[in-house]
């Protein structure tokens, strides 16, 4: 799903979170191009009207495909590409932005590895989406938004990946926010803080 906007300077690619697919997000993304951004989004294997199976490698697969198509066929500089991944959206989103050049990455409720959201101790090769140990290799500026009530994936886990961002950072704590209300519970202050990101970029 690609929602253009002519007056963007930048294009959110989105990837969102589990038991979500497109038509869950689209008034999101209407949000984002409201906002000033343009807007694409997918579905990882197994979701939505997508075939396949869900898999780690898929998502890669998948978010990989979006970033060649933004950059190859629309001609988007990857400097004026924003990847935002909610929840296990951060896996792909992660993996991309450590291996190629973007503008910005912005994590929302995301995890440090999806094994370590049961068991706080890495088992390998079981270790999926293993976001912690990537994140020090992205060389753009990193947003992480988490509420401090998370039952699904637990607030340290946020701050643990704020911890290991070794670029320019900013991170949103929402006070009583949980997994799929960050957004709502943040109010006016979710574009404010989208604002203050874009500044760090644009700096």
């Amino acid at each position: 799903l690609y929602l253009p906007n002519p007056k963007a300077k930048y294009t959110i690619l989105y990837s969102h979170g589990n038991a979500e697919d497109l038509g869950d997000n689209r008034f999101l993304l209407e949000q984002f191009r409201q906002m000033g951004f343009a807007v694409f989004s997918y579905d990882y294997p197994g979701y939505g009207i997508s075939e396949g199976k869900p898999s780690e490698l898929g998502a890669y697969q998948a978010i990989d495909a979006s970033y060649n198509y933004l950059t190859q066929q629309l001609k988007i500089p990857p400097n004026q590409i924003i990847v935002y991944g909610r929840s296990v959206g951060g896996g792909p989103s992660v993996d991309l932005a450590s291996r190629q050049p973007v503008a910005g990455l912005i994590l929302e409720s995301t995890f440090i590895s999806t094994f370590r959201v049961k068991i706080d101790l890495p088992l390998y090769p079981f270790d999926k989406f293993a976001n912690l140990s990537k994140i020090p290799l992205i060389k753009a500026p990193v947003l992480v938004i988490h509420g401090t009530v998370d039952q699904v994936i637990p607030f340290s886990h946020g701050q643990r990946l704020f911890a290991a961002i070794k670029t320019p950072k900013l991170s949103f704590w929402v006070e009583g926010a949980d997994h799929n209300d960050v957004i709502e519970v943040a109010g006016d202050r979710y574009e404010q803080i989208l604002k203050e990101f874009i500044q760090i970029l644009n700096n």
